[in-house]
């Protein structure tokens, strides 16, 4: 896992391939006015933006999840959100098998620790990072990129 903002962004291109593309084309769209939806940026790239509520931890952790084939750069654009985190070498506890066609694993666990993105931080969660996000209150607007494995 990763945490940054974006004024450091370009120092993680060179961790995947897609990531170069991924944060030219976060550089060039006004987050703040982006309507809520999915954007297919290319091939194994796609942007999902929402503005949504906060939930409590435990509501959170009702997904505590991770992607076997797709990396997430989860972006907070506005609003506080906490994100609940815990290696996948500690998560013993499956809530659900691996779903293929949505690319998750659901887990029962209690995350090793929590933190906050605020106004243009990010969080890069890899397969071995297994996440509980939006946990927060009123309204977080937030990208979500999804990088193909």
């Amino acid at each position: 896992m990763i945490i940054d903002s974006l004024e450091n962004a370009d120092k993680y291109n060179g961790l995947n391939p897609l990531f170069a593309a991924a944060f030219k084309w976060i550089s060039t769209q006004d987050l703040n006015n982006l309507a809520d939806g999915i954007y297919q940026i290319q091939d194994g790239l796609k942007a999902i933006m929402s503005a949504k509520s906060g939930k409590t931890a435990a509501e959170s952790l009702e997904k505590f999840e991770c992607h076997q084939k797709a990396i997430d750069i989860q972006l907070c654009i506005s609003g506080t959100e906490t994100i609940g985190w815990k290696p996948i070498s500690k998560c013993r506890n499956f809530k659900a098998e691996y779903n293929a066609e949505k690319d998750v694993t659901f887990y029962n666990e209690t995350p090793d620790m929590y933190f906050q993105l605020t106004d243009n931080q990010f969080g890069i969660f890899f397969p071995e990072d297994v996440h509980a996000p939006m946990i927060g209150e009123g309204i977080i607007k937030k990208l979500v990129v999804k990088v193909k494995i």
